[in-house]
């Protein structure tokens, strides 16, 4: 399970200090905000608004509040900086509510309980985290799971498809087609929307350990999936199918499926790393390429080509920066051989495969020399980095989040920022630019 560690507070301030003063080299924007409550997840959603300096995009924001008043999901419209142009204020409105959107911005969250809910934020009225607020009703409710899911949650990029895991051991697949089918039929049939058919009913079960009942339309899984040992921890869909899907758990093991062959593993790699896996996940950009994060502190990249050697996990790679579990992991997707890693140690780490079994050093490294793939390291967070999200509309930036409970007592870290791109830049193009102001440069030395 996703335990947290927790470093020496003289060093943690020591590197905090250090990186705080190289912030105005390293980044090109960096924008900090202290949340209330700790957060698990962050991801960014669609583009709203793009103007000539900056442009407007939707960020959802999870709050893990410590029962006094309900859980949240933050909806917040950001204000993205472009490349090379400065600003002072970038979170323009944050809505505290409990819904996430549907249609073209759907997204599905986890509680802890067993069921995913999904949420329409286009009919979900805005409620306040205070006490004695009215528990808000998901539009959808996935069930299936006999014990709660608490982390591991994917989309398909392809279809609507939404795959879970939990402690069950389970990997379960959903189609929310099969939700939009029942109520055609319902319709067509003179059928209420919402009244019971094949595939779609009413749901009064509790979605969480501390939740009311929630009344709402469900639907059952396309399919049930069984081969892990332990806990599912993340799941990850392969980018041009849905239905082929990896998940990871406490168990060690790496599985890949295909829903098209049956519920049994296509590929099963047995201890894919020496501890509990918490994290995986597909490259867009080459489907044979899958990353991996684990307690063990590594990162470990495979080919599913050639996954196994004598029965046991081959990597085609193994990525050693951190010094504490790794709790997630993510493919770039401006380029295909970038990634980044964050874990309890707080820091969140930029590798690029390319560039191993070359001379280089991670800029933000204090270690003269670097791990083979390491180019850029992130320690602008105290504690552990639970989640970071790259923005697909605006390249190379990201938003991560720390949660803050065990070195502050309670809260979370959330930051928006963008290395500078000097940092990411093909090496003679960086060079030819810096020449044109080597004369500047002398004769400010001087």
């Amino acid at each position: 399970m996703k335990e947290r560690g927790k470093g020496t507070d003289r060093s943690v301030d020591e590197r905090y200090s250090q990186w705080k003063s190289l912030v105005p080299v390293l980044y090109d924007w960096l924008a900090n905000h202290n949340l209330v409550w700790p957060s698990l997840s962050c991801r960014w959603g669609p583009q709203l608004e793009q103007a000539t300096y900056k442009n407007r995009q939707r960020l959802y924001l999870s709050e893990q509040t410590d029962g006094s008043v309900p859980n949240t999901l933050v909806i917040a419209n950001v204000e993205v900086v472009k490349p090379r142009v400065a600003a002072a204020e970038h979170i323009s409105q944050v809505n505290r509510i409990r819904e996430l959107p549907q249609n073209s911005k759907i997204v599905a969250t986890h509680t802890d309980g067993p069921d995913v809910l999904i949420w329409d934020v286009e009919s979900q009225p805005s409620r306040q985290a205070i006490l004695g607020a009215q528990s808000s009703r998901p539009d959808l409710v996935l069930t299936g799971h006999k014990d709660n899911a608490e982390f591991a949650l994917a989309m398909s990029p392809t279809e609507p498809f939404v795959l879970s895991g939990g402690k069950d051991r389970c990997v379960i697949l959903w189609s929310i087609q099969d939700h939009i089918s029942s109520l055609a039929v319902d319709t067509a049939s003179g059928k209420s929307p919402g009244s019971v058919s094949a595939n779609s009913k009413q749901s009064s079960k509790v979605s969480g350990t501390n939740e009311k009942p929630m009344n709402g339309p469900s639907i059952e899984p396309r399919g049930v999936f069984h081969g892990h040992g332990a806990t599912v921890e993340d799941v990850t869909f392969c980018p041009s199918s849905a239905q082929e899907f990896c998940s990871v758990g406490d168990d060690s093991c790496l599985i890949l499926w295909d829903a098209r062959t049956g519920s049994s593993p296509v590929v099963k790699v047995e201890k894919a790393h020496n501890a509990d896996l918490h994290c995986v996940d597909w490259n867009p950009h080459d489907v044979n390429l899958i990353l991996t994060g684990s307690a063990d502190n590594t990162i470990r990249m495979f080919d599913r080509r050639n996954l196994t050697s004598a029965g046991v996990g081959s990597p085609v790679h193994t990525f050693e920066a951190h010094s504490a579990a790794v709790l997630c992991v993510q493919w770039c997707p401006d380029k295909t051989s970038v990634f980044g890693s964050s874990a309890e140690d707080g820091i969140l780490n930029i590798w690029d495969y390319e560039k191993i079994g070359k001379k280089q050093e991670a800029v933000g490294s204090e270690a003269p020399s670097s791990p083979p793939g390491l180019f850029f390291r992130h320690a602008g967070h105290r504690d552990k980095v639970v989640d970071f999200h790259w923005n697909s509309s605006d390249p190379w930036t990201i938003v991560s989040v720390s949660d803050d409970g065990e070195s502050t007592g309670g809260g979370g870290t959330l930051q928006i920022w963008r290395m500078i791109d000097l940092i990411y830049r093909p090496e003679e193009e960086v060079l030819a630019e810096l020449d044109k102001f080597k004369s500047h440069i002398l004769s400010c030395s001087s």
